[in-house]
């Protein structure tokens, strides 16, 4: 039926949301916001027992790093400079213990982070995928649902990136700086004064790397969702783009869109690579240093052999922290990127939510009523309902007619409460729909679109959507009934079928009809009706037709009326003019009154 307004409604053309996306906020934020750090570390509580494991694993590996150079200056100075083989021995043994702790520590710490990390990361993607759901079909109307998909996927994986690898990482670089520095100044302060004096041009070179980095790694995240977005909505318009020859025109937006993903991202790594480097150098710089002074110093007699190789060790040991911190400064820039866009969806509230102690809908009788319904989409757009009061009585069929645009998918989504109303009152049986719960009112509701939709998967699991515990005699008997038994046993598997994706494997008739045993089997109080039996032909019609019509008997329908002879036996008709109903009546009367609906009757009658 399409609920709701497509993303031109807000006066964008079609690709204006993706163009117009994340204008502002992609392109603010701070270094380390300590609320999106907060709301990260919030989705590793349910592991705290491993990540202490964990950390307990990098403390004791950050350690034995630390232990290996200084047993090498044992070895040095005390076992061979004394020529004491069996010193030799045992601290040859030490080291070869360290270097087993090591890796085992390295193991542990690594298993551990990497599987909460899949457990973290399949954790938030729960919670978006829930939070989705609940939010309102205007939210889904007005975004674009390959950019929703980056935000699902690609943001939320350089969140877990930061979470469970990074800081934990983070962690033990700091430890081993802080220890190297520390073992060194314990060593020779002389000589790890003059190591040291590299550490300024460090600091320098990080504060422009991380200038640069902060604007370019939040470019890649704005960048690679819009190359989703765009790719999203021309696979599912790939029909439209070839009826149209359009083929060229989307590959050069593509092409752009492309491209400046590449652009951002070899700016950012392009930083990288002038950034590890320049650290390079600065420890080759450093190994300089220790080699010229230490050299003399060891010539002096005031540093030992075994002291300027651990000192070389240590050297070497100390930049590698660094290319890993600013390793994970990259990925911090990007995990903050990534977290704004993420929390920010999470934040969003739906536009249609359940009131404070709202009560389920109690078993619905049908009558529906509009007491003075205005209705806009968003505060800032004109409304397209004026002052709607409209009775429909239980088990009464309504169609709703009129010119695109007038308003009647407009009734039909405020009876479903899939938007709030502007002001007025829709009541169900006497009872408010704002009062109850969403869930409980459309279960007693059932939909057939006019562009139907299935899902992937068989025939039988699109019929028992609505109804998940439905037996399989209770799912042949609905599809009896909506006419579809037929067609569907006479496909290889049957019932079995697989839909494969925007269900191409069946024709547009083939498709309503599953719908409507889809609706069947629910068993609803109230029917909303897109005309189904449009873009047919006359075969499917008639059958779609008679399977309508069992469909409706007993319930009370609204049906948004395209064919006006399909209609004829409707108990009310309602003609639709600029979001007012200009006329109503059963078909007979409209027709003798001679009004809108007469002449809308007659062009049709006379173009058939």
């Amino acid at each position: 039926m399409g609920f709701g307004i497509g993303v031109t409604s807000s006066g964008m053309g079609p690709r204006g949301v993706l163009e117009n996306f994340s204008s502002g906020d992609e392109s603010r934020g701070k270094v380390f916001d300590r609320k999106i750090v907060g709301r990260m570390l919030a989705f590793l509580k349910p592991y705290k027992l491993q990540m202490g494991i964990a950390l307990i694993s990098m403390l004791a590996a950050s350690a034995l790093t630390l232990l290996v150079p200084y047993l090498l200056k044992i070895a040095v100075d005390t076992y061979i400079a004394a020529g004491d083989l069996n010193g030799l021995g045992r601290i040859s043994l030490y080291t070869a213990g360290a270097f087993a702790g090591l890796y085992v520590t390295t193991a542990v710490q690594q298993y551990l982070l990497s599987w909460v990390g899949q457990h973290a990361l399949a954790n938030m993607r729960n919670e978006l995928f829930h939070h989705l759901q609940k939010l309102s079909i205007g939210y889904h109307d007005t975004h674009i649902v390959g950019v929703t998909v980056s935000r699902v996927m690609n943001d939320v994986a350089t969140i877990n990136d930061l979470i469970s690898q990074g800081l934990i990482t983070l962690l033990g670089d700091i430890f081993i700086l802080i220890g190297i520095i520390v073992t060194m100044l314990l060593m020779n302060v002389r000589l790890a004064l003059l190591t040291f004096t590299v550490l300024p041009l460090m600091i320098l070179a990080t504060a422009w790397f991380s200038r640069r980095a902060r604007g370019a790694y939040r470019e890649t995240r704005s960048s690679v969702a819009k190359v989703v977005g765009d790719l999203a909505e021309d696979i599912s318009g790939v029909r439209v783009i070839q009826a149209f020859g359009q083929e060229d025109t989307s590959q050069v937006r593509f092409d752009q869109f492309n491209q400046a993903n590449r652009e951002a991202n070899i700016n950012a790594m392009t930083l990288s690579f002038i950034f590890l480097p320049a650290v390079e150098f600065l420890g080759v710089l450093a190994t300089c240093i220790v080699l010229w002074f230490g050299g003399r110093f060891v010539g002096g007699g005031t540093v030992t052999v075994g002291v300027l190789i651990a000192f070389l060790s240590y050297v070497t040991r100390f930049f590698s922290p660094i290319q890993e911190l600013s390793r994970m400064y990259t990925s911090m820039q990007s995990a903050m990127a990534g977290g704004e866009q993420v929390f920010k969806l999470m934040d969003t509230q739906p536009d249609v939510e359940d009131a404070p102690g709202a009560l389920n809908m109690p078993p619905i009788r049908g009558e529906i009523r509009f007491e003075d319904v205005s209705f806009r989409y968003r505060p800032e757009l004109p409304e397209v309902l004026h002052g709607i009061n409209l009775l429909i009585q239980p088990g009464q069929t309504v169609a709703l007619v009129g010119p695109t645009g007038a308003g009647k998918t407009s009734i039909s989504n405020l009876i479903s409460r899939f938007y709030e109303v502007t002001s007025g009152r829709v009541l169900i049986d006497g009872i408010d729909i704002r009062t109850v719960t969403q869930q409980s009112l459309r279960r007693q509701l059932g939909l057939v679109p006019q562009n139907s939709f299935l899902f992937s998967g068989t025939i039988a699991e699109n019929i028992r959507f609505g109804k998940p515990d439905a037996t399989d005699e209770e799912v042949e008997q609905a599809a009896r009934e909506a006419n579809a038994h037929e067609f569907i046993i006479s496909k290889p598997d049957g019932y079995n079928t697989h839909v494969l994706e925007g269900a191409v494997n069946l024709s547009v008739g083939q498709r309503q009809l599953v719908c409507i045993a889809r609706a069947l089997l629910t068993d609803p109080r109230i029917l909303i009706l897109d005309e189904a039996t449009s873009n047919v032909d006359s075969l499917t019609e008639s059958l779609i037709q008679e399977a309508l019509g069992r469909l409706l008997h007993g319930r009370t329908a609204v049906v948004i009326a395209h064919r006006l002879s399909t209609i004829r036996n409707a108990d009310l008709i309602c003609v639709i003019e600029e979001g007012r109903i200009t006329e109503q009546g059963r078909h007979d009367e409209l027709i003798q009154r001679g009004g809108v609906y007469a002449e809308l009757y007659k062009r049709q009658f006379s173009g058939d």
